[in-house]
């Protein structure tokens, strides 16, 4: 996955147990800003941490977060960066940085949980428009708050709207994303179908969960079916990961899943390797 992925991809059954000992994963950001990194789908892309620096913070709890497990679920608004903070980190480092492909809201965990997204990405686009014209605003998001109006609106005025769907059933969402905080994959599909052209990143897994079987694929393939993303981008493990017993999905399943997305959703599907 990207450098700048929000959750990525060794690695035990996949639960919501925080007792246990873990793997050592990749550090979080430590500030608003990092990068740019280089990402094989977005290019030069600025990162900007709406999130606490020293844990993450998200809806989810996924077993190939490369942060680690989410060991406070919900909004610690006390920790979050300011609005005024976050605006003058951006602001900072668009004057210095001229040559970009993108800029991207992702960092420590979910971005849209910060109780200020929606002013914080009109902010930021105001900024962009002064001081790096033409690159798009990207998004790279779980999801998972999708189904809010609010939240939603937010989304769709940013250019580029990457959005996770790993999953087509409530237990394999619980299973996988650790979703056990009261979000239901309905309510994140029905949100997602109101949002126009969005581009849907699944990442598939073998072992200890499994969400590639036909079963899985169908029930997958029918949530596409119901978002109509513009495109999907399908890929695996490639990053530390807190839990064993997940294994990576190799290229060449990778690849037949996407032709699967083409051939019968008609929406183009690419697949990511290592």
């Amino acid at each position: 996955m990207d450098s700048e992925m929000n959750c990525v991809s060794d690695t035990t059954p996949c639960s919501n147990t925080h007792g246990r000992n873990v793997r050592g994963v990749l550090q979080l950001q430590k500030g608003v800003i990092y990068g740019p990194v280089r990402s094989r789908r977005l290019g030069q892309s600025l990162g900007i941490n709406v999130l606490p620096s020293d844990e993450k913070m998200c809806t989810f709890d996924c077993c190939y977060c490369q942060y680690g497990r989410t060991r406070s679920p919900g909004v610690q608004s006390e920790r979050l960066p300011s609005i005024e903070r976050i605006l003058e980190a951006v602001e900072v480092a668009l004057e210095e940085r001229r040559s970009l492909d993108a800029i991207t809201f992702s960092g420590n965990g979910e971005p849209t949980m910060h109780p200020n997204f929606p002013s914080i990405v009109r902010e930021v686009g105001r900024l962009r428009d002064k001081l790096a014209p033409g690159v798009p605003l990207a998004l790279l998001s779980n999801s998972s708050l999708s189904g809010d109006e609010r939240i939603r609106a937010a989304i769709s005025s940013v250019d580029l709207r990457i959005m996770k769907l790993d999953v087509g059933n409530q237990e394999m969402l619980e299973a996988l994303n650790g979703s056990g905080h009261g979000i239901h994959l309905d309510r994140i599909i029905s949100g997602l179908a109101e949002i126009s052209d969005t581009i849907i990143q699944t990442l598939f897994v073998k072992g200890s969960v499994d969400n590639r079987s036909d079963a899985e694929l169908k029930d997958w393939l029918s949530a596409l079916s119901r978002v109509r993303p513009m495109e999907v981008q399908i890929y695996s493990l490639d990053r530390p990961v807190p839990e064993k017993g997940l294994k990576a999905v190799d290229m060449q399943e990778l690849e037949s899943i996407s032709e699967l997305v083409e051939n019968q959703l008609h929406v183009k599907a690419k697949a990511y390797g290592r």
